[in-house]
């Protein structure tokens, strides 16, 4: 795994790889998925993509981040299906 660029470390990516769910080099979720297991990491990124969603025009002046997150938490979901073939 490559260092973050100078680039990242200036503009952390707040949707894609917040710094407070990373540790070291493995982020949270990937933990989440070998300590509790695919479906309900699956499950959690769902609710995610919901909490997002729903609260998108009440958190900032612009719902745009939490929208992004939601995409984020939805395209794990697929991944993570599409990678241990349960898409149903």
């Amino acid at each position: 795994m490559s260092e973050p660029s100078i680039l990242t470390q200036m503009n952390p990516d707040n949707v894609n790889h917040p710094k407070h769910y990373e540790s070291g080099k493995f982020e949270c979720i990937d933990v989440m998925e070998e300590a509790i297991g695919t479906e309900d990491v699956k499950g959690f990124c769902l609710c995610n993509a919901f909490k997002y969603i729903y609260r998108c025009c009440k958190k900032n002046t612009s719902p745009l981040e939490d929208v992004k997150k939601a995409v984020w938490y939805l395209n794990k979901f697929i991944e993570i299906s599409e990678r241990t073939g349960t898409e149903e």
